[in-house]
């Protein structure tokens, strides 16, 4: 199978080594299955490696395969060529720590989406669109308002929600824009659906609170963030 030119031209600025590994298989086999990742090269974690792949800006989408005891297994393959993203080339940037003492010194040591405060360690620099959508050269440091300090639970949020919303296909930068989780503060939509979105996190202050709450739950059958909703409903009409 002979890989289209505007694949190999990519391929060729790619350095990064599971990258390009996986890169090369497929340029060499037409593919490369879970198995291959995992007992050819150690890669235990095939979505992050074909992952790796589309960072450089190199689409690949995942199909069906037999392993050799004809077992279902999944495997990678190039995309369109016509998805190429030249603004990707050579993956994703390694932020310098200046300047996450900067987002740091401009906001606090703070998760954005949940507003609570962090040793600086815990914190992660995040690309507020994300970068399948963007890439570095739409977001850079030099612009630091299109980043965001963000608490490991919560980037693994935003990340699910970003990779299953529709505008990861469709990559409207300004979409991205307007939502939750790109600017909690002030948004349109949570991932294109129209809902307004909060977190709430107990810390040691409020901790009896959140016990109290659990314990209403479990008396009424009902679920914690319901059980919010009604007290902040109450006490909005007064009663």
């Amino acid at each position: 199978m002979t890989t289209d030119k505007r694949i190999l031209e990519a391929a060729k600025r790619v350095t990064r080594k599971r990258a390009k590994t996986v890169i090369d298989h497929i340029i060499k086999h037409g593919r490369i299955t879970t198995e291959e990742l995992l007992h050819t090269y150690g890669y235990k974690h095939a979505p992050r490696a074909a992952m790796d792949v589309k960072d450089e800006g190199i689409p690949v989408i995942r199909i069906k395969a037999k392993d050799k005891d004809g077992k279902e297994i999944a495997a990678y393959v190039f995309g369109d060529p016509d998805k190429v993203e030249g603004h990707k080339q050579g993956g994703r940037k390694v932020f310098s720590k200046s300047f996450k003492i900067k987002l740091i010194e401009s906001n606090g040591a703070k998760c954005e989406i949940s507003s609570e405060y962090y040793d600086p360690l815990y914190l992660q620099i995040d690309h507020r669109v994300p970068y399948a959508v963007a890439g570095d050269k739409v977001s850079d440091e030099r612009d630091p308002n299109a980043f965001m300090l963000l608490s490991g639970p919560a980037q693994r949020q935003k990340s699910w929600a970003c990779e299953h919303c529709p505008n990861y296909q469709i990559k409207n930068i300004q979409t991205c824009s307007t939502c939750y989780w790109a600017f909690p503060n002030n948004y349109a939509h949570v991932a294109m659906k129209n809902i307004k979105n909060l977190s709430l996190t107990f810390s040691s202050t409020h901790f009896d609170d959140y016990k109290k709450i659990e314990e209403m739950a479990s008396a009424s059958g009902s679920s914690v963030q319901d059980i919010i909703k009604d007290i902040i409903s109450k006490h909005l009409s007064g009663r």
